[in-house]
């Protein structure tokens, strides 16, 4: 990474809300979750530690965001029970 990417990186992160990186992050978790749960990629520890993350970071979110999130728990975990016992 060169000088000035690395400045424009800084840059963009002071720019950054906490809220709106936590929102995103959960995003990402919940993306990985499931796609640890797809057959091609099963790894039920790595698709728990998505879910018991997300359990993790809900509370932090303001409202609208935590409810999305919870949601997102409740439907991963479905998917993680039915991944149990196919």
């Amino acid at each position: 990474m060169s000088e000035s990417q690395a400045e424009q990186l800084v840059e963009e992160l002071r720019k950054a809300s906490v809220a709106n990186v936590l929102a995103n992050t959960c995003s990402l978790l919940g993306s990985l979750g499931y796609g640890k749960l797809s057959e091609q990629a099963r790894d039920l520890d790595q698709a728990r530690l998505a879910i018991d993350a997300l359990k993790a970071l809900a509370p932090l979110l303001e409202e609208t965001e935590r409810r999305d999130v919870q949601q997102l728990v409740a439907n991963l975990q479905l998917a993680y029970a039915d991944a149990l016992h196919p």
